[in-house]
């Protein structure tokens, strides 16, 4: 320490006796020698200082130094140690790190200062060519920083360096240059300079992609031993994650460039693994292997690429590994259950294996059927799927490895007529006495066992075999049960109805209608056998009339009226207690079409319906928030319009009234206008919701801006008492200059901190300007979200009128009751 303050002394020159400069003064005149001195050296030096004091005087060295700083890399370009100076400082005050020397400090350190200087670094677009040219400098003093200090920039504001690189010469170029850095430090960070810069870039992931990208990285991860390598293997798979994700022409590229069979050996695994044991590291790397793999075979990718990769995918024998780890058994004493700990494998690895495995053979018939043949290698040998759902109807295992084999089952099944009759046969009588363990026992066991996720799980993969499946629907009526010793066996289709009525379980309930609704859907021999259950149509009766609205029980009232109305639907009027007249008649009469149009919208107004509508994977933090399946809103969207335009059809011909009645026409423009303001009001609630957070951080920016002008304010009078005192301090250092001259004038230090605050004060102008341009987007953006809710108000006013239109008409029809019987209602 005593060094270095001898090395400032050197540079700035001792102080005057009895007086300690502060840090912001020591670094103005470290900037002045800096900027003024002729020599080289003294630059140096100064420079040296300089980066010394930027971790712990960050907001003094980069206010007043980061011009004079550019400057130096402007025209001192031939000296590689003043040029590592100033970008290792420049790097320190652009960083989002919060230094330990800062931390010791009593001065409050803005989180977002390194944002800030690091716009001011890129405000002018000509200051970052200057910084990607020093990447063709092979001095390690140069290069090295100027790679750290691009990292740094990128991390604070990615939008605008990717922009600026897009349109410099060669820029992307000499980035790509430095993965083939022998120096393993400057290649390892230019690997996370390029995870930054990628990221939501896609003209930036096609250059990187087409700059043979893919060889450079699979080379590096090659010499680093694959997943058994470091954190580089890691970080190398994630580069080559944002240049594959949501990204067709370079998932195009990569299947066609054969890199897929460049992946096969990160699958293999040691024979002594049990031995070695998993790493986190190597947890880590084996996880972005099969989210590599995933990307590659994403259900959101187009149908052609998806099939060309997974064709690939099998004949690089990469699904034949991933089998391999998920039948891997290890020693295992009973050889009959699957343990998650077989072959040391970690859970979660093994989780995101069966959801790898999954989408790389969903609607894939060739694969599906290489799948199904797959043995476990247990005694006596079970199929894979045998083992799979053994764990999923398991209540003890992990529940993200069971929503993982669902998914993976769901996957079988997928556009696999021939999977979805293995199942089902498994479940039919037989007469070859074959007493081994079936998977549709497994699912018969875990659909009525005291486990609600068991039952919700069990009804969900049950419900995939009769997917667009009407033959298996026919089969599957043709399953008998015995539920007690000696009793009569009955149909699995009435032991569902049995098991709804007496199970308290609100999850356990909703799996089974959603299996019961997917087997009524265009079949009415399944609706016939239904209605016949003792007890259900009361039951559904009861439930859709109810008002209750506790734990989530909107979604079973919704799902009843689903239930209901499908038995109408496909109702072929074999029972005669139960025809499609006599059911709409007691919806009409026992529940109201009102009421029951209301309690089959709460499904689709449901937050759970959304996340579960929007991707066939099923992602759930809690078991609770399992409760409807992405297979079954896709049946709902398509089934509620029919419903509720038979129930209206079916109304009107049980009150006598065809001939009077509307039109197939009209009634197909009255479901229209509800669809309309449904949606618009769901558009509505979204724009409140937007208007609402947007008047929030109104008030906040307009809080900032009175704060800024208070400051701004405080520091004019500040400025004008200094030059007062200033002018002051001038006359007495006239009067008094013979009898102390020795003193310092107190004029200097005014001075100084006249400057120092003029200083301050453009930077809280400069701010306050900012701060208000804000305030006047976010008040013109504001505006204009009232101007639109406005017009949707007003759209709505006019929707309103015509249905009231609508309804007139129809109660003209005797189609409705009067107002007074539907309020009391």
């Amino acid at each position: 320490m005593e060094y270095f303050k001898s090395g400032l002394k050197s540079v700035l020159g001792g102080p005057p006796p009895g007086t300690n400069p502060t840090g912001a003064e020591t670094i103005e005149k470290l900037i002045s020698r800096v900027s003024t001195s002729t020599l080289l050296e003294d630059r140096r030096d100064a420079c040296r200082a300089l980066r010394a004091l930027s971790k712990k005087y960050r907001i003094e060295v980069g206010a007043q130094g980061i011009d004079v700083l550019k400057q130096v890399l402007e025209l001192d370009k031939t000296d590689p140690e003043i040029l590592s100076y100033c970008l290792d400082t420049l790097c320190n005050i652009t960083s989002k790190e919060v230094f330990e020397e800062e931390m010791e400090s009593d001065i409050n350190i803005n989180v977002n200062i390194g944002e800030q200087f690091s716009e001011m670094f890129l405000k002018n677009p000509d200051n970052l060519p200057i910084i990607l040219s020093y990447l063709e400098e092979y001095d390690f003093r140069v290069r090295w920083p100027a790679v750290k200090f691009l990292i740094s920039l990128t991390t604070c504001r990615p939008k605008e360096v990717q922009d600026i690189i897009l349109v410099s010469p060669m820029g992307m170029s000499k980035l790509m240059d430095l993965l083939a850095e022998n120096r393993e430090v400057i290649r390892n960070d230019a690997v996370l300079l390029l995870i930054h810069l990628t990221k939501s870039n896609a003209n930036i992931q096609k250059i990187v992609a087409f700059e043979n990208a893919f060889d450079k990285l699979l080379t590096i991860i090659s010499e680093e031993g694959y997943t058994d390598g470091g954190i580089v293997v890691e970080d190398c798979l994630l580069l080559m994650l944002n240049l594959l994700h949501n990204n067709t022409s370079n998932i195009n590229f990569f299947q066609e460039g054969s890199y897929i069979q460049k992946l096969a050996p990160m699958l293999i695994l040691p024979d002594n693994l049990e031995e070695i044991g998993w790493s986190p590291q190597k947890v880590s790397n084996f996880h972005c292997v099969l989210h590599l793999l995933r990307t590659l075979v994403s259900p959101n990718n187009p149908a052609q690429i998806i099939t060309s990769c997974q064709k690939t995918l099998r004949n690089a024998n990469l699904l034949e590994s991933l089998c391999n780890i998920l039948m891997a058994t290890g020693n295992n004493n009973k050889g009959t259950y699957f343990s998650i700990r077989l072959l040391g494998v970690p859970a979660d690895i093994l989780t995101e294996t069966i959801n790898s495995v999954g989408e790389v053979i969903r609607g894939n018939l060739t694969n599906q059927e290489y799948f199904a043949n797959v043995l476990a290698p247990s005694s006596p040998p079970r199929p894979a799927l045998v083992i799979l759902i053994m764990s999923m109807v398991n209540e003890k295992q992990p529940f993200t490895l069971r929503c993982a084999v669902l998914y993976c089952f769901e996957c079988f099944l997928y556009k696999n007529e021939i999977g979805q009759e293995l199942v089902v046969q498994t479940l039919l009588p037989s007469s070859s006495g074959n007493t081994a363990l079936t998977t549709g026992q497994l699912l018969c066991s875990g659909l009525f066992s005291s486990d609600s996720l068991s039952n919700w799980f069990s009804a969900v993969g049950l419900s995939h075999c009769l997917i667009e499946n009407p033959a298996q629907k026919e089969q599957l009526l043709r399953v008998l049960l015995a539920t007690n010793l000696g009793a009569q066996p009955v149909t699995l289709l009435s032991q569902c109805g049995v098991f709804l009525q007496h199970t308290s379980k609100l999850q356990a309930k909703l799996g089974i209608l959603m299996l019961v609704s997917m087997w009524l859907a265009h079949c009415p021999a399944a609706v016939k056998i239904f209605v016949n259950v003792p007890g259900v149509m009361a039951f559904l009766t009861a439930q859709t009339s109810a008002s209750e609205f506790d734990n989530n029980a909107e979604l079973l009232q919704g799902l009843c009226a689903f239930i209901m109305g499908l038995c109408v639907l496909f109702n072929d009027n074999s029972v005669q207690n139960y025809s499609k007249e006599n059911l709409s008649q007691l919806i009409e009469k026992r529940v109201g079409l009102e009421t029951y149009c209301k309690k089959l919208n709460e499904i689709s107004r449901h937050e759970l319906y959304a996340k579960a509508a929007k991707q066939p994977q099923i992602k759930a933090k809690h078991s609770s928030e399992l409760l409807l399946e992405f297979e079954f809103c896709k049946l709902f969207k398509a089934m509620e319009g029919l419903i509720i335009q038979a129930l209206g059809v079916q109304r009107d011909l049980s009150n006598g009234l065809s001939e009077l009645s509307l039109s197939d026409h009209e009634n197909a423009l009255l479901l229209q206008y509800k669809d309309l303001i449904r949606d618009q009001d769901k558009k509505l609630q979204d724009w409140q919701r937007k208007y609402n957070f947007l008047e929030k951080q109104y008030d906040e920016v307009k809080v900032q801006a009175d704060e800024l002008r208070q400051t701004n304010i405080q520091l004019i009078d500040q400025n004008t008492l200094l030059k007062a005192q200033l002018s002051t301090g001038a006359s007495q250092v006239t009067n008094t200059v013979q009898t102390a001259p020795v003193e310092p004038p107190p004029t200097a230090v005014a001075d100084d901190h006249v400057i120092s605050l003029e200083r301050r004060q453009s930077m809280e102008n400069a701010r306050l300007k900012q701060v208000e341009e804000e305030l006047a987007e976010k008040t013109a953006e504001l505006e204009s979200y009232r101007r639109d809710q406005d017009d949707l108000l007003e759209l709505l006013t006019a929707q309103d009128t015509r249905m009231c239109k609508f309804k007139d008409l129809l109660r003209q029809l005797d189609a409705l009751p009067d107002e007074d019987d539907s309020s009391s209602d």
